[in-house]
């Protein structure tokens, strides 16, 4: 369970860069890779490794020995944005002792405030927006002949299909695989249209053979990234059209199976759905199969249908209500999550309630919680006003934070007693005595490290819980 303020420090953890030996040319540059934000930045930034690595760059650890700094930056709250100025600041301070230290800025906030960067403030050398991370060479290219580097422009059929991934800080169990980039949906909070450009899917067959590649890999575990996987079409438009009548056409479903069939012992997750296009096919496809998790993640982000209206998500209350009991009734031991906004524009204490009885009557797992933070250029700045108080967005935050504990502790405890098939991910943080793994629900089981290594199934009785993680013994 995350709340708004600590979602994007963990993910940042994850981010920072790691050491990666690879079998490409080495022309002695080191590269330092920090990541913020969404999944899909951090397999992003697997991919800008991959290409500079191509060039000769090595991934390090320590930014003070890089050459080249690149930040993968999110916009989608003003924390993020405010946490990646001073990082750029503090990168600043290296350059000062290092005049051939540059520094580049990657991703969402690249589009967004490329002038302000490079031009007004001078914090960066280069900036390269999500579809332009093939021209990293030559843009480096003119940073070291003196001139600014910017490439932003967004494109209709970019997705990196061929590029194998350098899989930084991995476990060696578990990847991302992204199958699509970008978003059509226009909801009125978010920026990742602006960033992201239009959404397009990715060649199934690329996909399916980066899965069996990761498999022969050791890893026993992919997640299929997407803004909205649900929308995944290959050779087929959302009119139902067929583009090209000698080729297989691929939705959502059958792409999951094409990856399910890869290995019954490789487990698939995906993120995220989104409520208006989920369908039943999917459900029907995950329940087949033992190796696509249980686990959906499924934003409500209010339980209010008027808000939903605003928000310009595409569907009401009643009609996530219905997802919700299609999930229960073909998946009863799928395990849900969500992402809840408080404080969006025009919400009343009514609206509030409505998400906090929502919460109650879908009894959820756990959930990403976040105060309303208004961005640039979305719908919502254009026509609504910002107008509930800070205050009140605290006080709202704090209530559905309470309700989801309370939730997620007693999802825990109904799992007392029972028995799960766990895949080993690596040492407890907190004991080195101790493994940790998920399940299929997704949740965190930590039980006696014994002889057990990453990769390997085990079953564990849960003996004890907390609200976020489940402890047991191996059976």
């Amino acid at each position: 369970m995350l709340t708004g303020s600590n979602k994007v420090l963990d993910e940042t953890r994850q981010g920072e860069a790691t050491t990666v030996e690879g079998e490409w040319k080495k022309n002695g540059k080191k590269l330092y890779l920090e990541s913020y934000g969404c999944q899909m930045n951090f397999a992003d930034s697997e991919i800008v490794a991959s290409i500079l690595a191509k060039e000769g760059y090595e991934t390090t650890s320590n930014a003070e020995e890089a050459n080249l700094v690149l930040i993968n930056t999110c916009s989608i709250r003003d924390n993020a944005e405010q946490r990646v100025r001073n990082r750029l600041n503090h990168f600043n301070g290296i350059k000062k002792r290092q005049p051939d230290f540059l520094i580049g800025i990657l991703g969402c906030m690249a589009e967004r405030l490329k002038s302000q960067l490079l031009e007004e403030e001078h914090l960066v050398d280069m900036v390269v927006g999500p579809d332009a991370y093939r021209e990293l060479p030559g843009l480096i290219e003119e940073i070291t002949d003196g001139r600014k580097a910017v490439n932003v422009l967004l494109s209709r059929e970019e997705t990196y299909a061929e590029i194998n991934p350098i899989r930084l800080n991995s476990n060696g169990v578990t990847a991302f695989i992204s199958i699509m980039r970008g978003c059509d949906n226009m909801c009125a909070f978010c920026v990742v249209p602006f960033t992201r450009g239009r959404e397009r899917s990715r060649d199934p067959e690329s996909i399916v053979r980066e899965a069996s590649y990761l498999f022969q890999e050791g890893y026993r575990e992919v997640t299929l990234l997407g803004q909205n996987v649900d929308s995944y079409r290959w050779n087929i438009t959302k009119k139902g059209e067929i583009t090209d009548p000698n080729a297989e056409t691929v939705n959502f479903a059958q792409l999951l199976e094409k990856v399910a069939l890869v290995n019954p012992l490789l487990r698939i997750r995906f993120s995220t759905s989104h409520p208006k296009d989920m369908t039943d096919d999917v459900l029907h496809t995950m329940a087949k199969y033992k190796n696509i998790c249980e686990y959906i993640h499924l934003p409500v982000q209010s339980g209010s249908t008027e808000v939903l209206k605003r928000m310009n998500r595409g569907y009401s209350r009643e009609w996530y209500m219905g997802r919700i009991d299609a999930i229960r009734r073909i998946m009863p031991e799928c395990a849900i999550s969500t992402d809840t906004i408080s404080g969006f524009c025009g919400e009343t204490d009514q609206d509030h309630q409505d998400t906090i009885s929502i919460m109650k009557e879908v009894d959820y797992e756990y959930a990403y919680m976040f105060k309303y933070s208004e961005r640039p250029k979305t719908l919502a700045e254009r026509k609504f006003e910002d107008d509930v108080p800070e205050e009140v967005k605290q006080a709202r935050l704090e209530e559905v934070v309470a309700v989801q504990r309370a939730s997620s502790l007693k999802r825990n405890l109904v799992s007392v007693g029972q028995i799960f098939e766990v895949l080993v991910e690596g040492f407890s943080k907190k004991s080195d005595e101790h493994l940790f793994g998920r399940n299929s629900q997704n949740a965190v089981v930590i039980f006696d490290k014994g002889d057990f290594k990453p990769g390997m199934y085990v079953n564990v009785k849960v003996t004890d819980c907390t609200s976020a993680t489940l402890m047991g013994d191996v059976v």
